[in-house]
């Protein structure tokens, strides 16, 4: 049975930032934080005003952009803790068009100081509510991999939730695990959160595991999945190391290539959809 798109009522939630998206997966290694950037990177180059939140506790989102996250004097834990206003806290990235909201060392700690906080998955939504600051066409949230509280706020905060996916064995074994966790999310903490689609990474089609997969996930969602794959790269890989998007490490690479495709991909999807109300 195919999953067709779900139909988007084309509104925005939140003052001054746009369509909010996460990009999630519980499982770790499967290209979410290398899609994050990229694709904010693609997005903000075709003229698109971008913020990119790292609320993964490990920071590379803020260190994929070339920014220390011991450094960070303000970002997403003084933003969730109400101790800093989102606009105070961003910091513009040597992107033209894409600013990011940093991780710093103090985000591993957040989710014991939250324990006993009043609506503590409300804290990030909270934030974009009392947002006054610059616009953004989109706003792009790097989750943890893991079900967290971090994970919970993103979800609750957004109005579409992305998921990478690698084609491997067992990825559709976490992917069923984490349309469970989106679910629950719907039905209790954010009951408007759609699925944006699902994008296929780190793909290698002359391996014949990996296009059985493909062939697995697309059979059983359909138009969920994005058309556009991301395929293994060694530019890929290199990118982070040197602080910035592969697209500025090597824009004729693969990598460079299919990430613009599949923003490109993404802005054509996100217009589409809104044509429906």
């Amino acid at each position: 049975m195919k999953h067709a798109v779900p139909q988007r009522m084309f509104h925005v939630k939140h003052k001054n930032t746009g369509w909010i998206t996460s990009i999630a997966n519980q499982k770790g290694g499967v290209g979410k934080t290398t899609s994050c950037i990229n694709l904010a990177a693609s997005l903000a180059a075709q003229g698109k005003r971008i913020l990119l939140i790292d609320l993964d506790p490990q920071g590379n989102t803020t260190t994929g952009l070339g920014i220390d996250k011991q450094a960070v004097e303000s970002g997403t834990y003084e933003v969730l803790m109400g101790e800093k206003s989102l606009q105070n806290a961003l910091v513009e990235t040597d992107c033209e068009h894409l600013f990011l909201l940093s991780a710093s060392m103090d985000l591993a700690g957040l989710e014991i100081e939250l324990v006993e906080k009043k609506d503590r998955e409300h804290c990030l939504r909270q934030a974009f509510l009392e947002y006054d600051g610059r616009f953004f066409d989109h706003v792009l949230i790097d989750c943890p991999p893991a079900l967290s509280i971090l994970t919970l706020n993103a979800l609750t905060a957004s109005d579409a939730v992305m998921i990478p996916l690698q084609t491997e064995f067992y990825a559709m074994e976490g992917l069923s695990q984490l349309m469970d966790t989106i679910r629950r999310v719907r039905s209790s903490l954010n009951p408007d959160l759609l699925m944006d689609g699902i994008l296929l990474t780190m793909v290698d089609r002359r391996n014949n595991l990996a296009q059985q997969v493909e062939d697995e996930v697309r059979g059983y969602f359909g138009e969920l999945v994005y058309k556009q794959v991301i395929p293994r790269n060694v530019r890929l890989s290199e990118a982070p190391s040197y602080g910035t998007p592969v697209m500025y490490h090597d824009a004729r690479s693969l990598g460079a290539e299919a990430y613009l495709q599949f923003s490109k991909e993404f802005l054509l999807r996100y217009q589409a959809q809104g044509e429906v109300e």
